[in-house]
């Protein structure tokens, strides 16, 4: 087996320097808006939000998309790497990274995964990407000259690999920061030429990986190798940053809707039209669905709970998630919402805010009805993946989120 047709690679991370990762560790750089991002990273120098973000450093009415941001991160990363507060690792490892949230405990593998094994699929996907997004990280990648943000993953089960990456965090972790959220981020590293060995043939037999949340970043990587492989570059650009969790311990949150009108409808006629294709039940208290095809909706002071019809759900992998059930016999049908990408009547909100955020976004007027829906699960993401196809957009809301900083990948 040789290493570089390996589904995963060991790789030289560029990490904080011991006693730095608290200073440096920041959220995913999609989940801020830059006028957060300045604000998290005030009195932070060394934040890593200064490259992830790099418009904080320049005017507030810098457009973030320009040539001069992706230079101000380029310029960022060298002064923490000439600092001392971003080191290399001298040889390839790998990283076991356990996220702590809530009690909920996920432990997983930091590795460099193989383009090759993305762009035939082995990688799987389950989204669409949008060319915008996708070249603004073709931008930072080639700015940088490194992947500064990673992949999420899932690996199916795997009892070996689970056993590997658990051994692997028996000593004291290298970084251990918990987050102005809560969550707690820890870093061992994996040096023993053994144990890598281990990891990688582990690894090597599974059938496929499957991207959790980081489409436009693998995107942006397989579009990077692409092009320097046509200018003789190869080896390190043909693989891309990610963390790879056992498929068992991802946790997704509900991933819910809001809706900005009736489409013309009173809400008594709405409630008696729903009756064509759900259960409808009035609830005196919220409604947090309890199993797949079950739905929350608040009206202005009024919470119902519908369930879909046992007949309308289909075999599809995609047509029956909760997802897809309630935009094909609810938001389409009744609401005219067709193009949940485009349409600017319908928001989503994270289940990380809860239900009352949902009563809140209603009872302010800005939305007129809101919907709770069931979590998708990874079993469903993954047979969508397996059948080739996509999700509608916003079907799966992971956490708790990775942080960046804590281990990223040079481009040699």
């Amino acid at each position: 087996m040789r290493m570089q047709n390996t589904l995963i690679k060991p790789f030289r991370g560029l990490r904080p320097a011991p006693g730095r990762a608290t200073e440096i560790a920041a959220p995913p750089y999609d989940v801020l808006s830059s006028a957060e991002a300045r604000e998290r990273a005030a009195g932070k120098p060394w934040s890593f939000l200064h490259i992830s973000k790099p418009e904080i450093d320049l005017a507030a009415d810098v457009d973030p998309y320009t040539p001069e941001v992706y230079a101000k991160a380029a310029e960022n990363l060298a002064a923490m790497v000439t600092a001392g507060v971003l080191v290399r690792d001298e040889k390839p490892c790998y990283y076991a990274y356990r996220l702590t949230m809530n009690g909920h405990v996920q432990t997983g593998l930091v590795a460099a995964a193989n383009v090759t094994d993305y762009d035939s699929n082995r990688i799987r996907k389950h989204e669409f990407t949008r060319p915008d997004k996708e070249d603004d990280r073709v931008r930072q990648i080639e700015a940088t000259n490194a992947q500064t943000g990673p992949v999420l993953l899932a690996y199916p089960d795997s009892a070996t690999a689970d056993a590997l990456i658990a051994a692997a965090t028996a000593n004291t972790p290298a970084a251990d920061v918990t987050a102005d959220d809560g969550i707690r981020h820890q870093i061992w590293v994996i040096d023993d030429a053994a144990q890598i060995d281990a990891i990688t043939r582990a690894f090597d037999v599974m059938a496929a990986l499957y991207i959790a949340d980081g489409h436009h970043r693998s995107a942006a990587a397989s579009r990077v190798s692409a092009a320097r492989r046509q200018e003789g570059h190869t080896l390190s650009s043909d693989v891309f940053l990610a963390v790879i969790f056992p498929q068992h311990q991802m946790k997704i949150l509900d991933y819910n809707r809001v809706v900005k009108d009736l489409h013309g409808l009173e809400k008594s006629t709405l409630v008696t039209r729903l009756a064509e294709a759900f259960n409808v039940t009035p609830s005196p208290a919220r409604v947090h669905p309890a199993c797949a095809g079950e739905f929350g909706m608040y009206l202005p002071g009024q919470w119902y709970a519908l369930t879909i019809k046992p007949a309308l759900i289909p075999a599809d992998p995609v047509a029956s998630l909760d997802v897809s059930l309630l935009s094909d016999h609810l938001l389409g049908p009744l609401l005219g919402i067709t193009d949940l990408r485009r349409d600017k009547r319908i928001d989503f909100v994270g289940g990380i805010r809860g239900l009352a955020e949902l009563e809140k976004r209603v009872d302010s007027g800005e939305m007129a009805v809101a919907f709770a829906l069931h979590p998708t699960r990874m079993d469903q993401l993954m047979a969508v993946a397996d059948s080739n196809n996509v999700m509608p957009p916003k079907s799966t809301w992971f956490e708790p989120k990775l942080a960046d900083g804590l281990v990223s990948h040079v481009l040699d």
